[in-house]
């Protein structure tokens, strides 16, 4: 009996590194050449790392609770969020290259500027999009929202996360109007001397509403192919830089100084400070109405000519350490059931990346489901009057105009 015992564990011992084996073998193999079937299996019971913004509670709330969990449940891959912005991992990345040392972060939340200097310095894997399976059946890749990252060219080596729009919202309450434009903007400040403001253009969403400025009185077609010159740039969009002067001594402190972040300026429309607040998550107001912070007069709303927007989307570092659990979350994220998830109000309002016309009919009855909450703008409408986003190259070299011309001037 004892020695049945004795095989019978040097059996199990056998299995199970022979399992070892074929794991560690399938890891060894170029991820390129894996099946995905093979990727799912490398994946399964290691930790992937996913580095990002981690400013909004909701949104690392989504992650930490509903990604991390179903992501365990379906393949056994830990999800660890670090909460890190580009401007300190871009360097860790480049340090990591230099130094050639082990790389330690597995998913990058990038896009814009930040997916431009990444990619230039060579510190993205990829082309990578083609290899997910969810990507190929949902995202319709011809989208120029999918094909370009601010005007600049992703070739796969990012995958789309969700899609963001510049959305005004005013209490219609203090407002009898809501602005449609540039001119009925500053008619408005003149009317309401001190409670309108914007948000330092430094920050991404107040950068975002001066090229929205730019573009409701100017066009977006003239960026398409413009260079990227400091001065000549200023020449162009000096109509623009002319309407900022003009309309600053009727903003909240007469314009000496503009709200840092979002968090900031909703705070202040929260107060009634300020009449006014603007975000990049088009359904934040009916999260904002339905916790309280906003008041139900809270009304979102967009420029006739339209608002930027853009698509955020999530890449894999050159020296990714977990290559196959990257897949396998980015490959997750992408799927119909996680992206409505996110769509909700409640829990982010994140517009999906996944098409309409791709999913099925069960699929698209749960986005259907979604009560897209008070006070928003109808995802119709949002499409309607989306506007593409300026190329990377120039948006730094328009917010140093802005910082030369405008704050405190």
């Amino acid at each position: 009996m004892k020695n049945k015992w004795m095989i019978l564990i040097l059996i199990l011992i056998f299995m199970s590194a022979l399992v070892g084996c074929k794991k560690e073998a399938i890891i060894e193999k170029d991820i390129a050449e894996m099946s995905f079937d093979e990727i799912i299996e490398a994946a399964r019971g290691t930790t992937v790392t996913f580095y990002g913004w981690g400013g909004s509670e909701d949104i690392n709330k989504w992650l930490d609770e509903t990604v991390a969990k179903t992501l365990m449940d379906q393949y056994e891959v830990t999800l660890e969020r670090v909460p890190m912005v580009p401007t300190e991992y871009l360097p860790k990345l480049l340090n990591e290259k230099q130094l050639a040392s082990e790389g330690t972060i597995d998913v990058l939340w990038i896009n814009g500027e930040n997916f431009y200097s990444a990619k230039t310095n060579d510190l993205l894997y990829g082309p990578f999009t083609e290899k997910l399976p969810n990507f190929n059946t949902y995202v319709d890749g011809t989208s120029p929202d999918v094909l370009y990252d601010f005007g600049q060219p992703v070739e796969g080596y990012e995958a789309p996360y969700g899609k963001a729009q510049m959305v005004f919202i005013g209490d219609t309450d203090q407002l009898l109007t809501l602005p449609k434009g540039h001119e009925e903007l500053l008619e408005l400040a003149k009317a309401q001397p001190g409670k309108l403001t914007y948000i330092d253009a430094s920050h991404f969403t107040g950068s975002a509403f001066v090229r929205n400025i730019i573009y409701d009185i100017i066009g977006y077609e003239v960026f398409i192919d413009h260079v990227a010159d400091k001065e000549v740039l200023r020449e162009t969009i000096q109509p623009a830089i002319d309407y900022l002067k003009e309309l600053k001594p009727y903003l909240w402190r007469e314009g000496v100084t503009y709200p840092a972040e979002d968090a900031q300026m909703d705070n202040m429309f929260e107060d009634g400070e300020i009449y006014m607040t603007m975000t990049y998550t088009p359904f934040h107001v009916a999260g904002k109405i339905a916790d309280g912070s906003f008041p139900k007069t809270a009304q979102g709303f967009l420029f006739d000519k339209g608002t930027i927007g853009n698509t955020h989307f999530m890449a894999m570092p050159f020296n990714a350490p977990n290559k196959a659990a990257a897949m396998v979350l980015i490959n997750h994220i992408l799927s119909p059931e996680i992206q409505v998830t996110k769509y909700d109000p409640s829990i982010w309002g994140d517009l999906p990346v996944t098409d309409p016309l791709k999913l099925t009919e069960t699929q698209m009855a749960l986005f259907d489901a979604v009560d897209i909450g008070q006070g928003t703008v109808p995802q119709e409408e949002l499409l309607v009057k989306r506007m593409p986003e300026m190329r990377a190259d120039l948006v730094p070299i328009i917010e140093e105009i802005w910082r030369d011309e405008i704050p405190g001037n």
